[in-house]
């Protein structure tokens, strides 16, 4: 039985350097991965480039003789995906480029700016002679700006980022003015610590102790506590790739499985519930399978599948803090989660912010917390998304205490 992944990338970067386009970037990449199912084993050859299916198979059944075991039966289906909104030409992520970077000169000449604009286009399918046939594609418009002020000893100050789909250089424009206007001023620390970010830093920890092996084998912090509520009861976590959701991603996982709805969820309403499986891991420990299969092109699938979605509220940051203020961490290094779930991270720059406008810049601190509080008992919420500054995206409001500087 034969199987096919396919894998086309292209990506279109201009690089800035202390405020200045400096190089243009093209990348254009095909990859393949063709596959022999038979008696159990699976031979595969893995190809960057152009090749024939004829040719591709024919190295894929040589390779049979590694005894790779893959024993389970190849899915069906048939589903295509386009999320795509608006392919830019070269010259026009230069363009948008040249205007945000002009922007910046203009309005902020006490700040130097590195980082570029990228355009990213993803094209992902999946094939098998078993009817197998599914395909996803996407682009995005990615900005990262990294920004300095000429007085700063620092090498860098902060940074902001946005991905679009369809570019804007209004919301460009409403980003840099949102974490820069306002940059210079500097404000008090407040007496309650709210850190409002994007929540993808802060579900690494959550992530791993997920993973239905580590459950099982009790190495997760989670282990032995299926069906207990653990944290707050408006936290709810699922693996999330329906088309309202996703991003440049697909829809099934490496062993080709699609789950109901695109979702399955892990934890509800604060209670847990499972972790994530691939087929391997569901046969072995007798557990649900998930979709939880990463795509190996070199390899068969392993375990680790997971989108880790939060469940957002129907309110604004603003109307979450009902009043109070919270931080946005801007730069913030040399800290993470341990082994047991503390958490402790230095913010050197952090903007403060009533959930709508920047108001200023708070001193550097140091937050601390441990992965139940922070989904627990401080969880305040995940915003809705929000299309205009300063996350542009879906943030987190947890409360976390004040450490040592």
């Amino acid at each position: 039985m034969k199987e096919k992944l396919f894998n086309e990338y292209s990506s279109s970067k201009v690089g800035i350097q202390e405020t200045q386009i400096v190089s243009f970037d093209k990348v254009n990449k095909e990859t393949h991965s063709f596959r022999v199912h038979k008696d159990g084993f699976v031979g595969i050859h893995y190809q960057q480039g152009k090749m024939t299916d004829e040719e591709g198979f024919s190295k894929a059944e040589k390779n049979l003789e590694l005894k790779r075991p893959y024993e389970f039966e190849l899915e069906e289906g048939v589903r295509h995906r386009n999320l795509q909104k608006k392919e830019y030409s070269d010259k026009e992520v230069m363009d948008f480029a040249k205007k945000g970077l002009s922007y910046l000169k203009k309005t902020y000449p006490q700040f130097i700016f590195d980082g570029a604009f990228v355009q990213n286009i993803n094209f992902s399918s999946m094939k098998n002679e078993k009817g197998l046939d599914y395909s996803t594609k996407d682009s995005h418009v990615f900005v990262d700006i990294s920004f300095k002020h000429v007085d700063s000893k620092e090498m860098c100050d902060g940074y902001f980022s946005f991905s679009l789909r369809k570019f804007s250089i209004k919301k460009f424009k409403d980003m840099a003015d949102a974490y820069l206007q306002n940059f210079e001023k500097t404000v008090e620390l407040p007496d309650e610590i709210i850190i409002y970010d994007k929540y993808y830093g802060y579900t690494s920890l959550l992530r791993n102790c997920l993973d239905a092996e580590s459950l099982k084998k009790g190495t997760s912090l989670l282990s032995g506590k299926i069906g207990q509520k653990l944290f707050a009861d408006d936290f709810t976590v699922t693996h999330d790739t329906s088309d309202k959701n996703a991003w440049m991603g697909d829809f099934w996982d490496g062993d080709g499985v699609v789950n109901k709805g695109d979702k399955v969820t892990f934890i509800k309403n604060g209670k847990l519930l499972r972790g994530y499986a691939d087929k391997k891991t569901a046969k072995k420990y007798r557990v649900k399978n998930t979709g939880g299969a990463n795509e190996n092109y070199l390899d068969i699938p392993s375990n680790g599948n997971c989108s880790m979605t939060i469940k957002p509220t129907s309110k604004t940051a603003k109307e979450l803090l009902n009043g109070r203020l919270a931080i946005i961490p801007v730069l913030a290094s040399g800290g993470g989660f341990k082994e047991k779930g503390e958490y402790t991270m230095p913010i050197h720059t952090g903007l403060l912010t009533d959930g709508e406008k920047i108001l200023g810049r708070v001193p550097p601190f140091t937050v601390k917390s441990n992965m139940f509080d922070m989904f627990g008992k401080d969880f305040i919420g995940i915003t809705k998304y929000q299309p205009l500054p300063p996350l542009n995206d879906k943030g987190i409001l947890i409360k976390m205490e004040k450490g040592e500087v």
